[in-house]
């Protein structure tokens, strides 16, 4: 099947067409069987057409996931890092940090946990030292 767009010589409207073939399109407009649907006109022609991009489109699209797959494997890379090498403190994260900040005494293990943005802020003028990480929570259905 092959899609075309007519346009009418005589009514000037153009409108979209369903052929088996190109061949078959030909032997239809040779014999004069194509008609206007607007004013009945058998003058028809094919008009100029752009390519399909589609596949082109799928094609980026399929990068992109590409590419967004292997960040989140990265992103889970690094969340499997922190989860086996620090201790999760869960909302507590600002709270703790500061008391092994100001303690004399040091933990042998890094925490992670959650902080809004301006607790994190809060950390930074004090001169605690934090990071932001993107964590990607799995979605188990």
């Amino acid at each position: 099947m092959i899609k075309y767009k007519l346009i009418c010589d005589n009514c000037n409207i153009s409108f979209d067409s369903w052929f088996a073939s190109s061949k078959e399109y030909e032997r239809l407009s040779v014999k004069n069987l194509l008609s206007c649907h607007n004013c009945g006109s058998s003058k028809i022609k094919k008009t100029l057409m752009a390519p399909r991009l589609l596949n082109r489109s799928k094609k980026i699209i399929e990068q992109k996931n590409y590419k967004l797959k292997k960040i989140n494997k990265k992103i889970k890379e690094y969340q499997k890092f922190i989860t086996d090498n620090f201790d999760y403190v869960g909302e507590n994260f600002a709270y703790e940090a500061r008391s092994i900040h100001y303690s004399e005494k040091k933990k042998k293990k890094g925490i992670y946990g959650k902080a809004t943005s301006n607790e994190i802020k809060e950390l930074y003028e004090e001169g605690i030292d934090t990071e932001v990480i993107p964590w990607i929570e799995d979605k188990k259905n």
